[in-house]
């Protein structure tokens, strides 16, 4: 058999044909030629014509242990849709690219599965490549599909670099978390964005999406989606009355401080109990106020005991924020109002200044709230995501760009289904 013939066979590139191969120190050099006469713009615009031609080559999957190379010569032409002279569009590489799609389409494929360190080992490539690889496949997969049969979504914002850089991320709820777009930035105009993308056909069946206590995300939905049913994640609400009781249980320290008297000269007796002890032990109830009642240790079981003989200000904030984390806990869903309108009274009259703040936090979000466990609607899909995504960008040691993280978060988190060239045989 042929070189030519048996290469023929194993390029298999439909409307190829080889007419040379070449061992040069590189690699395997396949020269190929397209049975075409006429040449095609990346528009689709078709010509016989052409403005010149060149010679170059493309890395193709690797023959054994050796490097395997397409070259071709290639045209350039004239088009009066671009109006400008544009590279023509061949059947085995991507406008632009420098690899073949098959040697793409297993760079994105491993992408998927391992790390960055591993797919330059193994095909020999830098890391530069295979991001642009990444992107140039994902920026052929990903389309306007992922936008059908949106109902339910979820919005967060992640860290990607430090210098306080984040991404917006959007989820459906309805698909397993599945990210459905992302953009950097966190501001309104950025989740903005994301709905001129929907359309208003779209975002008209849009019925409830879950969110922070962020403003700029609330101004976003009621500027782009007033229709769409706003819903406080339960985390956020949580997490800032754990920063309330670490407010009071730091002010608490504080006074104690300030209040007890200095220890009289000489040396203490050894009965007498030093003036800073109660302080320093106020200081270390943090752990027992924060954690879940079910988790406690004896110890800390112990310290609210003795908060609660004390008739302490921690333990009053301690029982308001375990108030606010039964009303997540309720049977009846439609008890949530009542129960809600309670607390708001409590923490009002309670006198303690970070629980008076977060009254009027909650009640300024009230319905938000309500709405949140009417719909058990919640982002706990997309904090388990924001972990993935951070698993991603350390894997990947960082990113040069959130171009680059945006496109790992699609192939990895958007449900994109990358085939092998492998796959088409059987």
């Amino acid at each position: 058999m042929r070189a030519t013939t048996a290469f023929n066979r194993i390029i298999a590139i439909h409307g190829v044909a080889v007419s040379g191969v070449t061992f040069a120190p590189e690699g395997v050099v396949v020269r190929i030629r397209r049975r075409k006469r006429s040449h095609q713009c990346p528009c689709g615009w078709t010509t016989k014509s052409h403005y010149d031609r060149s010679t170059r080559r493309w890395r193709h999957l690797d023959l054994g242990l050796t490097k395997c190379f397409l070259e071709a010569e290639i045209c350039r032409i004239e088009c009066p849709k671009c109006r400008r002279v544009r590279t023509e569009d061949v059947p085995w590489a991507r406008p632009g690219a420098r690899h073949t799609k098959d040697f793409c389409a297993v760079v994105a494929w491993l992408a998927q599965r391992v790390d960055k360190t591993t797919i330059t080992k193994l095909l020999r490539v830098s890391w530069e490549a295979v991001a642009k690889i990444v992107i140039d496949v994902v920026g052929e997969v990903l389309n306007d599909d992922r936008f059908e049969g949106l109902a339910r979504l979820g919005v967060d914002e992640v860290s990607y670099r430090k210098g306080h850089r984040y991404l917006t991320v959007v989820a459906d709820h309805d698909r397993e978390g599945r990210v459905v777009w992302a953009k950097a930035g966190k501001s309104a105009a950025t989740l903005a964005a994301f709905f001129d993308e929907l359309g208003p056909q779209r975002v008209a069946k849009l019925e409830a999406i879950s969110l922070d206590m962020g403003i700029a995300f609330e101004k976003a939905v009621n500027e782009k989606g007033p229709h769409v049913r706003q819903c406080v994640d339960p985390f956020h609400l949580i997490w800032l009355a754990n920063e309330a009781i670490n407010q009071a249980r730091r002010w608490a320290w504080n006074e104690e401080r300030r209040v007890l008297a200095k220890r009289s000269p000489g040396r203490p007796k050894l009965d007498e109990a030093r003036p800073h002890d109660h302080a320093r032990w106020t200081k270390h109830t943090r752990w027992a106020l924060l954690k879940d009642p079910a988790s406690l240790s004896d110890g800390q079981l112990a310290v609210l005991h003795e908060l609660r003989r004390n008739n302490s200000l921690l333990y009053r904030s301690w029982q308001l924020k375990e108030a606010l984390r039964d009303l997540y806990r309720l049977a009846d869903p439609a008890a949530a109002p009542a129960h809600l309108e309670w607390w708001l009274r409590w923490a009002s009259r309670s006198r303690i200044p970070a629980f008076v703040k977060l009254a009027k936090t909650v009640r300024k979000n009230r319905e938000r709230i309500l709405a949140a466990i009417e719909l058990n609607l919640s982002n706990s899909k997309l904090e388990g995501l924001n972990s993935k995504i951070r698993l991603i960008n350390h894997r990947g040691y960082g990113h040069h760009s959130a171009e680059a993280v945006i496109a790992m978060i699609y192939l990895c988190c958007g449900g994109l289904t990358i085939e092998l060239p492998t796959s088409t045989l059987a």
